[in-house]
Protein backbone atom coordinates (compact mmCIF):
# COMPACT_ATOMS: atom_id res chain seq x y z
CA UNK A 1 0.00 0.00 0.00
CA UNK A 2 1.27 3.46 -0.90
CA UNK A 3 2.05 5.82 1.98
CA UNK A 4 0.74 9.34 1.34
CA UNK A 5 1.56 12.65 3.04
CA UNK A 6 -0.76 15.65 2.60
CA UNK A 7 0.32 19.26 3.11
CA UNK A 8 -2.37 21.92 2.64
CA UNK A 9 -1.66 25.65 2.37
CA UNK A 10 -5.04 26.65 3.81
CA UNK A 11 -4.77 30.39 3.09
CA UNK A 12 -3.77 29.80 -0.52
CA UNK A 13 -6.62 27.34 -1.12
CA UNK A 14 -9.16 29.61 0.57
CA UNK A 15 -8.25 32.70 -1.44
CA UNK A 16 -7.81 30.97 -4.81
CA UNK A 17 -11.09 29.04 -4.63
CA UNK A 18 -12.96 32.13 -3.43
CA UNK A 19 -11.41 34.25 -6.21
CA UNK A 20 -11.92 31.75 -9.04
CA UNK A 21 -15.25 30.18 -8.04
CA UNK A 22 -16.70 32.17 -5.11
CA UNK A 23 -16.90 28.83 -3.32
CA UNK A 24 -14.94 26.90 -0.69
CA UNK A 25 -12.74 23.83 -0.96
CA UNK A 26 -14.36 20.55 0.10
CA UNK A 27 -11.83 19.04 2.48
CA UNK A 28 -13.95 15.91 3.07
CA UNK A 29 -14.18 15.12 -0.63
CA UNK A 30 -10.46 15.84 -1.06
CA UNK A 31 -9.58 13.50 1.83
CA UNK A 32 -11.73 10.74 0.33
CA UNK A 33 -10.10 11.19 -3.08
CA UNK A 34 -6.54 11.09 -1.74
CA UNK A 35 -7.22 8.18 0.60
CA UNK A 36 -8.12 6.04 -2.42
CA UNK A 37 -4.43 6.20 -3.41
CA UNK A 38 -3.14 4.60 -0.23
CA UNK A 39 -2.66 5.10 3.48
CA UNK A 40 -2.47 8.68 4.67
CA UNK A 41 0.52 8.71 7.04
CA UNK A 42 0.64 12.48 7.56
CA UNK A 43 -1.89 15.22 6.93
CA UNK A 44 -1.06 18.80 7.88
CA UNK A 45 -3.20 21.86 7.27
CA UNK A 46 -1.30 25.14 7.67
CA UNK A 47 -3.33 28.16 8.69
CA UNK A 48 -3.06 31.61 10.18
CA UNK A 49 -4.67 32.04 13.59
CA UNK A 50 -6.80 35.16 13.88
CA UNK A 51 -8.53 33.83 16.96
CA UNK A 52 -12.11 34.26 15.75
CA UNK A 53 -14.84 31.74 16.51
CA UNK A 54 -15.72 30.87 12.91
CA UNK A 55 -12.08 30.07 12.20
CA UNK A 56 -11.86 27.87 15.32
CA UNK A 57 -14.92 25.93 14.14
CA UNK A 58 -13.29 25.42 10.74
CA UNK A 59 -10.07 24.20 12.39
CA UNK A 60 -12.09 21.71 14.44
CA UNK A 61 -13.71 20.42 11.24
CA UNK A 62 -10.25 19.89 9.74
CA UNK A 63 -9.15 18.01 12.88
CA UNK A 64 -12.27 15.82 12.74
CA UNK A 65 -11.45 14.88 9.13
CA UNK A 66 -7.96 13.81 10.21
CA UNK A 67 -5.73 16.84 9.69
CA UNK A 68 -3.13 18.08 12.11
CA UNK A 69 -3.82 21.83 12.09
CA UNK A 70 -0.69 23.93 12.38
CA UNK A 71 -1.29 27.55 13.30
CA UNK A 72 0.87 30.62 12.94
CA UNK A 73 -0.18 33.87 14.60
CA UNK A 74 -1.68 36.52 12.36
CA UNK A 75 0.65 39.53 12.41
CA UNK A 76 -0.73 42.96 11.54
CA UNK A 77 2.06 45.39 10.69
CA UNK A 78 1.96 49.06 11.59
CA UNK A 79 1.48 49.95 7.91
CA UNK A 80 -1.70 47.85 7.76
CA UNK A 81 -0.19 44.94 5.82
CA UNK A 82 -0.33 41.42 7.22
CA UNK A 83 2.10 38.51 7.51
CA UNK A 84 1.42 34.86 8.09
CA UNK A 85 2.77 32.61 5.38
CA UNK A 86 3.82 29.04 6.02
CA UNK A 87 6.22 28.45 3.08
CA UNK A 88 9.25 27.54 5.19
CA UNK A 89 7.23 25.36 7.59
CA UNK A 90 5.55 23.49 4.74
CA UNK A 91 8.92 22.96 3.05
CA UNK A 92 10.55 21.54 6.19
CA UNK A 93 7.58 19.27 6.86
CA UNK A 94 7.52 18.07 3.23
CA UNK A 95 11.20 17.11 3.40
CA UNK A 96 10.55 15.25 6.68
CA UNK A 97 7.43 13.62 5.15
CA UNK A 98 9.58 12.20 2.37
CA UNK A 99 11.03 9.84 5.01
CA UNK A 100 7.52 8.46 5.71
CA UNK A 101 5.67 8.67 2.41
CA UNK A 102 5.98 7.44 -1.16
CA UNK A 103 3.72 10.24 -2.39
CA UNK A 104 3.61 13.84 -1.19
CA UNK A 105 0.42 15.76 -1.96
CA UNK A 106 0.74 19.54 -1.90
CA UNK A 107 -2.40 21.65 -1.99
CA UNK A 108 -1.29 25.10 -3.12
CA UNK A 109 -0.83 27.21 -6.20
CA UNK A 110 2.28 28.98 -4.90
CA UNK A 111 5.16 28.81 -7.37
CA UNK A 112 7.66 29.16 -4.52
CA UNK A 113 7.15 25.43 -3.96
CA UNK A 114 8.55 24.51 -7.39
CA UNK A 115 12.05 24.08 -5.95
CA UNK A 116 10.65 21.83 -3.20
CA UNK A 117 8.79 19.68 -5.72
CA UNK A 118 11.96 19.31 -7.80
CA UNK A 119 13.91 18.23 -4.70
CA UNK A 120 11.26 15.72 -3.59
CA UNK A 121 11.07 14.18 -7.05
CA UNK A 122 14.64 14.29 -8.26
CA UNK A 123 16.74 13.93 -5.11
CA UNK A 124 14.39 12.00 -2.81
CA UNK A 125 12.60 9.95 -5.49
CA UNK A 126 9.11 10.74 -4.25
CA UNK A 127 5.97 11.12 -6.29
CA UNK A 128 4.53 14.63 -5.91
CA UNK A 129 0.96 15.60 -6.69
CA UNK A 130 -0.16 19.21 -6.64
CA UNK A 131 -3.78 20.25 -6.24
CA UNK A 132 -4.55 23.83 -7.21
CA UNK A 133 -6.92 26.18 -9.00
CA UNK A 134 -5.59 25.99 -12.60
CA UNK A 135 -5.89 29.69 -13.41
CA UNK A 136 -4.20 30.67 -10.14
CA UNK A 137 -1.48 28.01 -9.89
CA UNK A 138 2.04 28.76 -11.06
CA UNK A 139 2.84 27.00 -14.32
CA UNK A 140 6.27 26.09 -12.96
CA UNK A 141 4.62 24.24 -10.06
CA UNK A 142 2.21 22.38 -12.34
CA UNK A 143 5.07 21.38 -14.64
CA UNK A 144 7.34 20.23 -11.79
CA UNK A 145 4.80 17.84 -10.25
CA UNK A 146 4.28 14.23 -11.30
CA UNK A 147 0.59 15.09 -11.46
CA UNK A 148 -1.39 18.30 -11.28
CA UNK A 149 -4.96 17.80 -10.11
CA UNK A 150 -7.16 20.81 -10.83
CA UNK A 151 -9.44 22.05 -8.10
CA UNK A 152 -12.79 22.26 -9.87
CA UNK A 153 -16.48 21.63 -9.11
CA UNK A 154 -15.73 18.10 -7.92
CA UNK A 155 -13.62 19.46 -5.05
CA UNK A 156 -15.76 22.46 -4.07
CA UNK A 157 -18.60 22.83 -1.62
CA UNK A 158 -21.94 23.72 -3.15
CA UNK A 159 -22.35 27.46 -3.75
Amino acid sequence: MTAVAILVDVQNVYYTTRHAFRRNFDYNRFWAQVSEQGTIVLANAYAVDRGDEKQKQFQNILRAIGFNVKLKPFIQRADGSAKGDWDVGITIDALDAAQLADTVVLVTGDGDFTILVDKLRNDLDRRVEVYGVPSLTAKSLMDAADAFIPIDDSLLLPG
